[in-house]
């Protein structure tokens, strides 16, 4: 096309079908040229009008990456292969008539074979029009043209221009091809960005994916706990539901608590050390550093219904599921609570309090009914909430889980309880298992010479923790940082930093995970992974099948609270702020706004509702 519109603008501009008018560059293409359709057109006959001055000269406009100062016409003269015309020229007339050395016809002679003399033995390599002939002499080397023959001024007047000329060329070829480059580069980057948001689109598609299946999970949780409660005879034990912090998914769907009213929060005089809630919009129980009486609250009206009378230490420990509460504390005592009976002026037949959707029993008061948690002696009597006090440790109650009727708990000891009976059916000593290690061991290896001295033996641990983020620390006491059993396999973690997976039925730990180099302040497991938390500043997610790290999360501080599902680990690692990290997407984010003033130390959510309590004694809630 360009060459066609070089030479339309060597000759004079043409009308079109014969009129005067010059027509608009513009309309070209788009109005008919009036041919009639049974003559056949030739190139002749096709006259285009363009402006091809003014085109040709223009600057392209600067677009993804073109040249901006290279003309049409420049860039074009500077790529046609006639741009290196002159460089042939100047060439041919540096080098003299010679004739083609033969190193194959001399090779041939010097080992004594005859070969044909070729007919253009004699030839020149160039055409006759651009060499002068200066004899046609045999000779070995080709010789140079100023040493056969003087050129004149013009000639090299002449061969200057042609190379500034090609000069002038090279460097807009040079120009055009960084130009081609950008342009590429700008492309690339561009393209990085798409796939960049489509990855990040598929993330969130996945993340939609596992949160639809936990919610189905917890869908039919549910229905099946509602099947065995409809099915419920008088005189038959009721069980509670599957604990929430085994449950993966949430129970409840998410529209029934996206309208949660933000920025709620609750005032204690000291340090929270725990808490725990039962349901969004249910019961909420918090202790405090100095306070041995946990407060009880309606989060639905954001009030606080009363406390917990009974232990004489600090509440170290507490799990809350439906109206059942359970308390350990550094009186050595695990407590049973009855929430519904808080508060209660006459102590008589239960009553809840909260405005908690809890499905409730019906009982038929002149029937005999079997001894379980929710229908024991101490339920009838009028003693007030605590159905029964667990005695048996030595030292502060710093973990516990339940599940039915089966409870574990521990200070330097794992104890296992049948909460019907109220008896105490097993002991496990994990300073007998830290000095006797089973034969096999998984993940990394760990001495735990300076754990198993006389001070651990007697029960006097600490040691000092890492400055959070304020700086402050504290005396690090909690031996057993966490406990969580499922079926008969129970789990540990420990102030040597292990993990200890063990037989409830033999009381033997029979597996010791090791890789965390400080105290383990917290765990959670489900049926593949176990999260957990020390005061090494990670967070390590195991492999139940092979016993070894799948994951490690590295935090600035101590990690002193965690919770894990299938999406997100939220952890209270020695800021104002919560950590979320995303598994789907690997990335971290931090919950900050309208936060605590000090570290934030232990949490607990269930969906998507946060309940955390820090070190500026306040219990702060998050609709995540």
């Amino acid at each position: 096309m360009i060459s066609s519109a070089a030479t339309a603008s060597s000759r004079p501009r043409q009308s079109v079908g014969g009129s005067s008018a010059l027509v608009d560059f513009s309309l070209l293409g788009r109005a008919s040229l009036g041919f009639r359709p049974s003559h056949r057109v030739s190139s002749r006959e096709l006259h285009i009008v363009e402006a091809a001055d003014e085109l040709l000269e223009a600057d392209v406009p600067e677009v993804g990456g073109l040249a901006s100062n290279v003309s049409l016409l420049r860039g074009f003269e500077a790529t046609i292969p006639s741009a290196d015309r002159s460089r042939t020229r100047r060439r041919q007339m540096r080098n003299v008539d010679t004739p083609k050395l033969g190193l194959k016809k001399l090779g041939m002679n010097a080992r004594g074979l005859l070969t044909e003399e070729e007919d253009n033995e004699n030839q020149s390599v160039v055409s006759e029009e651009d060499v002068v002939v200066v004899g046609r002499k045999k000779r070995k080397s080709r010789e140079s043209l100023s040493a056969a023959k003087r050129l004149g001024k013009e000639e090299l007047t002449r061969q200057r221009d042609e190379i500034l000329r090609d000069k002038e060329n090279l460097h807009v070829r040079r120009h055009l091809v960084h130009s081609e480059i950008e342009e590429i580069t700008n492309k690339i980057a561009a393209l990085d960005a798409i796939r960049a948001r489509l990855e990040q689109d598929l993330l969130k598609l996945q993340e939609e994916d596992l949160e639809l299946d936990d919610e189905l999970q917890g869908v039919k949780e549910r229905m099946e706990f509602e099947q065995q409660s409809a099915g419920n005879v008088p005189g038959a034990p009721l069980h509670l539901p599957p604990t929430t912090r085994r449950r993966k998914g949430p129970a409840f769907l998410p529209s029934e608590h996206e309208d949660l009213p933000p920025g709620v929060a609750f005032m204690h005089t000291s340090p929270i050390v725990s808490l725990d809630f039962s349901e969004p919009y249910g019961t909420l129980v918090t202790a405090s550093q100095e306070d041995s009486q946990p407060r009880v609250w309606d989060l639905f009206s954001g009030t606080e219904i009363g406390r917990l009378q009974g232990h004489v230490g600090a509440v170290k420990s507490m799990q809350v599921e439906n109206h059942i509460c359970l308390t350990g504390s550094e009186d050595g005592n695990v407590r049973l609570w009855d929430l519904r009976k808080v508060n209660d002026e006459d102590w008589g037949e239960a009553e809840m309090v909260s405005l908690s959707d809890v499905a409730e029993e019906t009982e038929d008061e002149d029937s005999e009914q079997p001894i379980n948690i929710r229908n024991s002696p101490e339920h009838n009597n009028d003693d007030g909430p605590c159905l029964r006090v667990l005695e048996g440790h030595t030292k502060a109650v710093t973990a516990l889980y339940f599940e039915d009727e089966c409870l574990a708990s521990s200070d330097k000891t794992l104890r296992q309880w049948d909460l019907t009976t109220g008896q105490c059916v097993m002991t496990m000593d994990i300073l007998w298992a830290i000095s006797h290690p089973p034969t096999s061991t998984s993940g990394g290896t760990l001495s735990n010479d300076i754990f198993s001295g006389s001070t651990v033996a007697t029960g006097d641990f600490a040691v000092p923790a890492p400055p959070a983020a304020d700086g402050s620390w504290d005396m690090y006491t909690d031996f057993v940082g966490g406990v969580q059993f499922w079926g008969y396999g129970l789990v540990s973690g420990s102030g040597d930093g292990a993990l200890r997976m063990w037989d409830m039925r033999t009381g033997q730990a029979h597996r010791t995970l090791h890789g965390h180099t400080a105290p383990v302040t917290c765990l959670q497991f489900d049926e593949m992974y176990i999260a957990s938390g020390s005061l090494d500043k990670t967070i390590r997610l195991w492999d139940l099948r092979t016993g070894g790290t799948f994951e490690t999360i590295k935090y600035d501080h101590a990690v002193t609270a965690l919770q894990f599902d299938t999406r997100k680990i939220v952890a209270a690692a020695g800021e104002n702020g919560v950590k979320i990290y995303n598994r789907t997407s690997m990335q971290q984010s931090v919950l900050a706004t309208n936060g605590h003033t000090r570290p934030a130390e232990r949490l607990r959510y269930m969906d998507r509702y946060l309940v955390t309590g820090g070190r500026d004694s306040m219990v702060k809630i998050w609709s995540l």
